[in-house]
């Protein structure tokens, strides 16, 4: 037990690192790397069951006591994100699938790594909770409306099929984990520092057969592409702090919804956009998943240097 819990610390603070080699794996061996495709839909179910552990009822109090600074927060991020990603994809007249992606990217709810982005950010981790879990608990209805009215142009958006995937990959998992927690809560402490290996595992392994699955796409769109994964993740990251800032919210506050806005479960736009368009469609998720993970690493390390604004700031992120 003392093993794997290295492990998953070894697993948990490498995942950026970790990621990166599975897209290169996925380069270095396409066809072997395409035949783990089948099992995207299924590893992200687990990598959300997993979240559902990690959740309790206490985790949704913060919406009760700061109700403004959640709802601001959500309504950014499926706002900022589906549009930014959506502009992009047609400033740099991104092909109708990868148009598709983008925006499946942007109308997806938060990461899985986010919370623990926050952490090391010295931001406002309950205010990351409670954003994750409640723009996943609205991403079956959101997502597929986001979808089909900046997409649907550009090719047919099946949204009611759309809802029923995400019931089946997300709400059902995330219900699901927090029951288990709910029942069964002294044995799921003693597992929880695991669950970092089983959230990077999946997301290495999904990253692997989507860029192995897509290898020539990679190599011919690869810059391009990788340009608007990289404008949106930043501009996601950029205007979730303006956002904070212009509702007044404290630095910890702004620091939360700044990673909330900016990293997505882009695990799930893989999943959806593998199941209901082409594998050229999850391409973006795939390349947003190894870049949202390096660019918040990086900027977790900036701000855990940089203190603070003042005594309540202080206290707020510890």
């Amino acid at each position: 037990m003392a093993l794997m819990m290295r492990i998953a610390a070894f697993a948990s603070r490498w995942f950026a690192v970790l990621i990166l080699l599975g897209a290169a794996a996925g380069l270095a061996a396409p066809d072997q790397a395409a035949r783990l495709a089948p099992a995207i839909t299924v590893l992200l179910g687990v990598i959300m069951f997993g979240m559902g552990l990690t959740l309790r009822a206490a985790d949704f109090a913060i919406v009760a006591r700061r109700p403004q600074a959640v709802l601001m927060g959500v309504a950014a991020q499926f706002l900022v994100m589906p549009l930014a990603g959506y502009g992009i994809a047609v400033l740099l007249q991104l092909p109708p699938l990868l148009v598709v992606g983008m925006v499946l990217v942007g109308a997806s709810p938060g990461g899985t790594a986010s919370n623990v982005i926050v952490y090391l950010a010295r931001g406002d981790v309950a205010l990351s909770v409670a954003m994750t879990s409640i723009s996943t608990l609205l991403a079956p209805v959101l997502t597929p409306l986001l979808v089909l009215w900046l997409a649907g142009s550009s090719l047919p958006v099946d949204a009611g099929g759309l809802f029923v995937s995400i019931l089946q990959i997300v709400l059902g998992p995330v219900v699901a984990g927090l029951i288990v927690r709910a029942v069964a809560g002294a044995f799921v402490r003693r597992v929880l520092p695991l669950l970092p290996l089983l959230s990077v595992g999946g997301i290495v392994v999904v990253v692997m057969a989507i860029v192995g699955a897509n290898a020539e796409a990679v190599l011919d769109t690869g810059a391009l592409l990788a340009l608007a994964v990289v404008v949106h993740n930043a501009l996601g990251l950029a205007l979730g702090y303006a956002a904070g800032r212009a509702g007044g919210l404290p630095e910890s506050a702004r620091r939360a919804v700044s990673i909330e806005v900016g990293m997505q479960n882009s695990g799930l736009a893989v999943a959806l956009a593998a199941a209901h368009f082409a594998p050229l469609a999850a391409l973006p998720g795939a390349l947003f998943s190894v870049w949202h993970n390096m660019s918040g690493s990086l900027i977790a390390t900036v701000w855990a240097r940089r203190a603070l604004g003042g005594a309540k700031e202080r206290a707020a992120a510890s």
